[in-house]
């Protein structure tokens, strides 16, 4: 039933148990995948941690939470209670690689590249979102970006000549970490056959909408076919 699935291994993560230097020159060559906000990214810039690095445990006791305050203006979408029970809903072996869910503070320095969750090494973070529920952008949004953002509830406008702003609703952004962020990050963490970021991202994309956004289309009172960029076909 998931032979399309990659094996279910620790993200190609070598294991070590030496020296702290030692350690971080493995992080440093680990995937590190960001979903980040109003599409806005650039890979060719070079590669410097945004988070603490969580060693990879050894023994088989789940995951873990680590949570930070949001920060002055944001707040956390999800609970953990949320998180475990969405994943809870999942094949087990999905969760097997993930050691921690961290729920990020937002910083000076994060704001200048916001993201809505990245995936790095074996643990998932999740950032967090204006108190106002409304992001301003000074970039136009891609179709697809509107078009995702739709399925879940959000609302893309143009606020001035040269501001965009997204809307949300309480239950429309849950929906969208729940059932697209989350499960997004997930996917590239389970995804041991890519090693190109494009090749990643797609596949992240299909794995959110495999078994993020279709298993809970019920739920919505509008249900938008997903948009053909966002689908991905078994390999």
């Amino acid at each position: 039933m998931f032979s399309h699935l990659p094996r279910t291994v620790r993200n190609k993560l070598p294991r070590q148990h030496g020296l702290v230097p030692q350690s971080r020159s493995v992080a440093r060559r680990l995937p590190l995948s960001k979903r980040a906000r109003g599409g806005q990214v650039n890979e060719r810039l070079p590669f410097v941690p945004p988070e603490d690095w969580h060693e990879p445990r050894e023994d088989s006791t789940g995951y873990r939470f680590v949570l930070q305050s949001p920060g002055s203006g944001y707040r956390h979408v999800l609970t953990p209670a949320d998180v475990r029970a969405r994943l809870a809903e999942l094949p087990a072996a999905f969760t097997d690689p993930l050691e921690v869910v961290q729920f990020s503070r937002m910083t000076r320095k994060k704001q200048s590249f916001p993201c809505y969750g990245m995936q790095w090494g074996s643990s998932l973070y999740l950032y967090p979102i204006e108190d106002s529920l409304v992001e301003y952008y000074n970039l136009p949004p891609k179709p697809n970006q509107v078009n995702e953002a739709r399925m879940f509830g959000g609302i893309w406008s143009q606020e001035s000549a040269r501001v965009w702003k997204l809307v949300w609703t309480e239950a429309a952004i849950k929906d969208f970490y729940l059932n697209n962020i989350l499960i997004h990050e997930l996917g590239h963490l389970l995804d041991d056959r890519n090693s190109r970021q494009a090749d990643r991202e797609r596949y992240a994309e299909w794995f959110a909408i495999h078994y993020g956004y279709l298993p809970t289309q019920h739920l919505r009172r509008r249900l938008p076919a997903a948009p053909r960029g966002m689908r991905r076909a078994r390999r």
